[in-house]
């Protein structure tokens, strides 16, 4: 496994999403940035909140929320770090394992493919390598390691 490295999807022929349940998948909307701010600091990694932020606060919204009787369970952006970049993803931990995270990535990439996309990268990825492959056919990028990447203008790499 190589760690730490960009892949790219095709979104031409992405799989249909698969959910049961009482949870959906919407478009977040910005009068709801604190709460889904809040969610993510408390539960993944700090510097994500920063790429939240910034997709959320477009002329539309580039940020997709899972919910479940209005709780917050997953999010999933896209064009926050770079353009043409899917990311960040995070689902709660006791919620893994239910295809939340399956259903938020396609239905991502769906708003990536409506935009006008025909690729996505889904950056930096390590110990997500087998869900990416097994969801969306994603591969790794030849030379997508950070410091040949966007995030070579990472401060401290």
């Amino acid at each position: 496994m190589i760690s730490g490295c960009d892949m790219i999807v095709n979104l031409t022929n992405l799989p249909e999403m698969s959910l049961s349940g009482c949870v959906k998948i919407k478009r977040a909307f910005v009068g709801d940035k604190e709460t889904i701010l809040d969610f993510v600091e408390s539960n993944f990694q700090k510097n994500w909140v920063y790429e939240v932020e910034h997709a959320l606060m477009g002329d539309v919204s580039k940020c997709f929320i899972a919910t479940e009787e209005g709780k917050l369970i997953g999010f999933a952006c896209y064009d926050s770090s770079s353009k043409g970049f899917f990311g960040p993803i995070g689902v709660l931990e006791e919620r893994r394992k239910e295809n939340i995270g399956q259903a938020l990535l396609i239905r991502t990439l769906n708003a990536m493919k409506e935009y006008g996309y025909g690729y996505a990268i889904i950056g930096w990825v390590s110990d997500a390598e087998q869900f990416y492959r097994k969801t969306v056919g994603a591969e790794f990028i030849k030379g997508g390691n950070p410091e040949n990447s966007i995030y070579s203008n990472l401060v401290f790499m």
